[in-house]
């Protein structure tokens, strides 16, 4: 690949990392609930995890270039059939607007319990910012991963690296004595599975728009080979925290060890990781609604952000708590579908 092949290959990249991680994954609660609670399995499973995510990823993005899949919503129906594929489109746009909704409520927690500034005033600058980002198309996408998750990757790595001596003697330690369980085994499984359902309103879009092959090859392995270090990264530092499990943001209990400079780039990574799963969920959306009504326009931005803005302030716990269980079964069939599709 030339030089300009690369540059966009590692947008993809971070593009892919982006859409990802989220706020779970920057506060090590949802790396807990994974892999750490089984320790040196879990350790294992995100082997496995990093060798899904580029495997999986990586023709997840082929096969929606192949097939010139503008949006999840063709991609669907192209591993579900017709009537499958519009059910699943549905219950994907509403699952994709209430995590925009608890995406939009997160960001204005941070600035409250963080910054100490009006959770509104917040809210409010990340929907301008959002919509400021969104008028670029993917290029602003591009541009926003390939700012926040370099730092994040940096802020991350540069964590395990202080505990790099204190961690390998853990993870050999580490070996639940509970009695045998399969959870070890199925949460890489399910974990890839969740976060490729909802990556795919950004991937499958993004694919159509870059469809240099060669470039989302690479772009695929380098991001799924980056989730694979950040997770393994994290694992390692939140290890060697007594008693992880009982803290709802374990990664702040490694940071406190650290001066208020790393307490700083902490909330700096939430946020943003915050912003890049929002506006990846708003740019998906929106081109999945230009796909199922025909009308391209970037008006749907406007549209999803007012809802957005407004269910996070009623039940969107509700709805999330009724949604996730089904994207959690249609994310299981998902996976086979992908791995056994052969390329057109």
């Amino acid at each position: 690949m030339d030089e300009q092949q690369w540059k966009i290959a590692k947008k993809v990249a971070a593009t892919y990392i982006g859409t990802v991680v989220g706020a779970g994954f920057a506060t090590g609660r949802e790396i807990v609930e994974f892999f750490t609670v089984h320790g040196t399995y879990g350790t294992i499973g995100i082997f496995a995890s990093g060798l899904l995510f580029v495997w999986l990823g990586t023709k997840m993005m082929l096969l929606a270039a192949r097939i010139q899949a503008y949006s999840a919503q063709e991609f669907n129906k192209y591993l579900f059939g017709d009537f499958f594929g519009n059910i699943i489109n549905v219950i994907l746009l509403l699952v994709l607007l209430g995590v925009t909704s608890v995406m939009l409520s997160g960001a204005g927690a941070v600035f409250e319990e963080q910054l100490r500034l009006p959770r509104q005033f917040g809210i409010l600058l990340t929907i301008i910012a959002c919509i400021l980002i969104l008028t670029r198309g993917l290029q602003g996408v591009f541009e926003v991963n390939s700012l926040v998750v370099p730092i994040m990757m940096i802020f991350i790595v540069g964590m395990y690296s202080t505990t790099l001596f204190k961690t390998w003697p853990l993870v050999l330690d580490s070996i639940p004595t509970e009695s045998w369980n399969t959870r070890w085994i199925t949460s890489p499984i399910t974990y890839v599975a969740m976060n490729l359902a909802m990556a795919q309103s950004v991937l499958v879009p993004l694919s159509y728009e870059v469809k240099d092959e060669k470039v989302i090859k690479w772009g695929g392995i380098l991001g799924g080979l980056g989730l694979f270090l950040i997770l393994i990264c994290s694992q390692l530092a939140i290890l060697t925290v007594d008693q992880f499990y009982q803290y709802n943001i374990p990664m702040a209990e490694v940071v406190r060890r650290f001066n208020s400079t790393f307490h700083f780039f902490f909330i700096l990574v939430i946020f943003g990781e915050v912003f890049t799963t929002l506006i990846g969920n708003v740019y998906g959306m929106n081109k999945q609604l230009q796909s199922m009504t025909g009308w391209r326009h970037n008006g749907f931005i406007y549209g999803i952000l007012l809802v957005g803005y407004c269910v996070s302030y009623v039940g969107y716990g509700q709805l999330l708590h009724m949604l996730y269980p089904l994207i959690g079964w249609i994310s299981l069939v998902l996976l086979p579908l992908i791995a056994l599709k052969k390329h057109p």
